[in-house]
């Protein structure tokens, strides 16, 4: 009998301890990929290995307490009132364990916040649901937005694409940083609040409208570090993944290039026709339609694509139509109005961060695709309904 028992209790720890191990890199912390993230990283298993420790001791003490001292084995209880040596130890230890939990807690909330003597600086806007990243110091600026496809996020009951290892943690432009810089980020949000979180990194700031905070994370080596908006900001909040790629600095210069040579004004000079100059992207510039419709289609393909898909025929009811819509082929005013404005209560966000130019070709593609045939809308036109 007690050899079946030692068995059964032999069988039992060993399976436990495969599942432990097969299961330890699910329930772990994600391997640290900065200075900050490192420390955070080794004062969170510091302080679980303290309370461990201070939960034997205090239940060990309880427990042998209680059976020692129970009714049962004899015992009689002691008589007294205080101990000043006693209350001392029990008040100075605690105060010991919690100044030198304190003391590296403070530190590294310190360091998080020195963002002093960046290499690079990133203006990072938080918008519903995308976001956008400016360059100061090297003149690039663009959108991220999720790009699992809408199939994935629809499977259910096997219908639909199979979700893939990065489902609803992929975008089409990552924020690109070199490795081994020290990057600052300027937080900010152009509607609610948003958080933009790195764990990788060490990174959870906050976007706040009307306010700009800063941070500042250094990715160890060149990778691909994934995260996601942390505060709740609406119906698609799951749906507004980060994604950040450090490079090797000599990659990064090349990458900043390569962003220049397909900025917005670049795109308009590769859509103009074979022999004609350049274009500047003015406001005031009438352009014509075919210039618009192609500069549209690859807005409208980072944009807008995700909601109203590439046929324009959306996901009804949560993602209206485009094709034949009555906003696509009904005054320009009116659609120019809801895509700088957004549309409160709907998942139709702002789209204001755009250029006038850029809004002009979007809105003309829309106006000019699938069966529409409602003509285009100028930069000028834009720009007047911003200003009016």
């Amino acid at each position: 009998m007690l050899r079946n028992t030692l068995r059964t209790a032999a069988t039992a720890a060993a399976a436990s301890a495969s599942f432990a191990a097969s299961a330890a890199y699910d329930v772990d912390i994600l391997p640290p990929a900065s200075p900050i993230a490192q420390q955070i990283y080794d004062l969170h298993f510091a302080i679980l290995w303290v309370c461990v420790g201070i939960f034997v001791i205090v239940f060990g003490a309880m427990f042998y307490s209680v059976f020692t001292h129970r009714k049962a084995a004899g015992a009689k209880a002691a008589h007294f009132h205080e101990n000043t040596t006693v209350e001392i130890i029990w008040t100075v230890i605690p105060f010991v364990i919690l100044i030198g939990m304190a003391y590296p807690a403070t530190r590294t909330v310190l360091e998080m916040k020195d963002a002093s003597n960046p290499d690079l600086t990133i203006k990072v806007t938080a918008y519903q649901w995308a976001w956008e990243y400016d360059y100061l110091q090297d003149g690039v600026k663009f959108n991220s937005l999720m790009s699992t496809p809408r199939a994935q996020i629809e499977e259910w009951n096997g219908k639909g694409e199979k979700k893939n290892a990065d489902y609803l943690l992929e975008v089409d432009k990552p924020m690109v940083v070199p490795a081994g810089k020290k990057v600052r980020l300027l937080v900010t949000a152009n509607d609610v609040i948003h958080g933009w979180y790195v764990p990788q990194l060490g990174v959870n700031q906050y976007g706040i409208p009307g306010f700009v905070k800063d941070t500042w994370f250094k990715a160890d080596k060149p990778g691909t570090y994934r995260g996601q908006c942390s505060q709740i900001c609406g119906k698609e909040h799951g749906y507004m993944p980060i994604v950040v790629v450090a490079k090797s600095p000599e990659d990064y210069a090349t990458w900043v290039k390569e962003q220049k040579a397909a900025s917005p004004a670049a795109q308009l000079a590769a859509a103009a026709p074979a022999g004609a100059a350049a274009p500047a992207e003015d406001p005031n510039k009438k352009w014509t339609a075919d210039e618009l419709k192609a500069m549209g289609e690859k807005i409208y393909a980072a944009n807008c694509i995700a909601c109203h898909q590439a046929t324009g025929k959306g996901v009804p009811p949560a993602f209206p139509p485009l094709d034949g819509s009555k906003v696509a082929t009904g005054p320009k005013a009116a659609q120019i109005a809801l895509v700088l404005a957004g549309k409160q209560g709907t998942a139709m966000a702002s789209f204001a961060r755009l250029s006038d130019t850029e809004l002009a070709a979007v809105i003309t593609y829309t106006r000019s695709a699938w069966g529409n045939k409602a003509g285009e809308v100028q930069p000028s036109e834009v720009k007047a309904a911003r200003k009016g």
